[in-house]
């Protein structure tokens, strides 16, 4: 496995990859694999339920040039599978192994549904099929007793997909999203020559099919290169502006603090945090309490510039880059109900309020040294 800007990535060969696969058909469980490019990594940057869903999957193929030359920057080398060139060799495998087949596809694709049809029935003569259109974000789920279901919504919205409606789906044990792979197999799109494919320059070709493609294109080389030498070798050396949230409210005249419980690990309960990404202290933490309690229902008394440093763990520095964090604090005050309170998935578990004189010995050990200074400034102001 090697980690690119956050994202896990399957380090496996062809071969195998290909062995996985085969044991996800024949196990009893489900399990859904994903294909990122450069493309789908920056995405994921500005898209914490994505990041989650990608890092969640059962298996990470490689797909596009870009993530080859990043591996070899850490020292590693990296294969590529393409989604277009796994699609056909699963429908081969469904068709000899008589495993039913379904096809999410774009209703605003290139390809119909009546196209896809076509194109299976002539190519896969013994191939079991179906093809439900669906929009993006508004899914219509019906019952199916397909085994193998390639979602073609496009980046990030299949792996979405798949990621909601999988467990309504239990006859289906392998998931995947395949993008535009589909369109080649209709002739809607056509792919790069196989020597272009070879030497990594499919991005080339595709600018000169399809010219409209050229900001794409340079997200996809330029912009992710120049992250992937900042995430490298600049970030290491820095400490991340973050800031952590006490956000409190008033019971039997009593003050209660709230903790959230980490996604990733399990009984680690800590105030809620993120980073700063540029804007000042009190607006920082105005959009990480939204994002991360699911509302706007708390007013901010207090905010302290750079209060802690702290290096992070090898597990977390590999993800964000960073060496550590600067951490300030921002008090607010909730003003809301119990039930207003909604945590995201991919970040928490679970929450609870804990009685301010019990927040260090309520809240993971390593936070403490930390929340002691916090709680000396809202003893402060309360």
């Amino acid at each position: 496995m090697i980690n690119i800007l956050g994202i896990n990535i399957s380090s496996d060969s062809p071969k195998e990859a290909w062995a996985k696969i085969q044991s996800f058909l024949d196990s009893s469980s489900q399990h859904y694999l994903v294909t990122p490019n450069p493309e789908i990594v920056l995405a994921a940057q500005n898209d914490e339920e994505y990041f989650h869903i990608l890092n969640q999957a059962d298996l990470a193929l490689p797909d596009g040039m870009g993530l080859k030359l990043a591996a070899g920057l850490l020292g590693k080398k990296l294969g590529r599978i393409t989604g277009s060139d796994l699609t056909p060799k699963l429908l081969e495998l469904a068709q000899a192994k008589g495993y039913p087949v379904l096809i999410i596809n774009w209703k605003q694709g290139l390809s119909s549904s009546q196209d896809i049809s076509q194109s299976l029935s002539e190519k896969y003569p013994r191939l079991s099929f179906e093809v439900w259109d669906q929009d993006r974000e508004n899914w219509n789920i019906k019952e199916t007793k397909a085994k193998i279901c390639f979602c073609a919504l496009g980046a990030p919205y299949q792996e979405k997909f798949i990621w909601h409606n999988l467990k309504k789906m239990p006859s289906v044990k392998l998931a995947l999203g395949i993008g535009g792979s589909f369109d080649f197999l209709t002739g809607k799109a056509q792919r790069a020559p196989k020597l272009m494919r070879r030497f990594g320059l499919e991005w080339l070709y595709r600018v000169i099919k399809r010219p409209q493609r050229i900001k794409r294109i340079y997200n996809a080389t330029v912009v992710f290169s120049l992250k992937v030498i900042n995430w490298r070798f600049i970030l290491p050396f820095k400490y991340r502006p973050n800031v952590a949230c006490l956000l409190y409210q008033f019971k039997n005249q009593q003050p209660y603090i709230l903790l959230v419980e980490r996604t990733d690990e399990p009984g680690h309960w800590q105030l809620p945090q993120g980073g700063t990404d540029g804007l000042d202290l009190k607006a920082a933490a105005t959009k990480e309490l939204s994002e991360e309690t699911g509302n706007n229902k708390f007013a901010i008394r207090a905010v302290y510039q750079n209060l802690y440093r702290y290096q992070t763990s090898f597990k977390n520095q590999r993800h964000s880059g960073y060496r550590g964090q600067k951490q300030g604090l921002a008090i607010a005050e909730f003003t809301g109900q119990e039930s207003d309170i909604k945590t995201n998935y991919w970040d928490h578990s679970g929450h609870k309020w804990v009685k301010a004189d019990e927040l260090l010995s309520a809240c993971d050990p390593i936070r403490r040294e930390s929340y002691e200074i916090y709680l000396k400034k809202f003893n402060d102001i309360i």
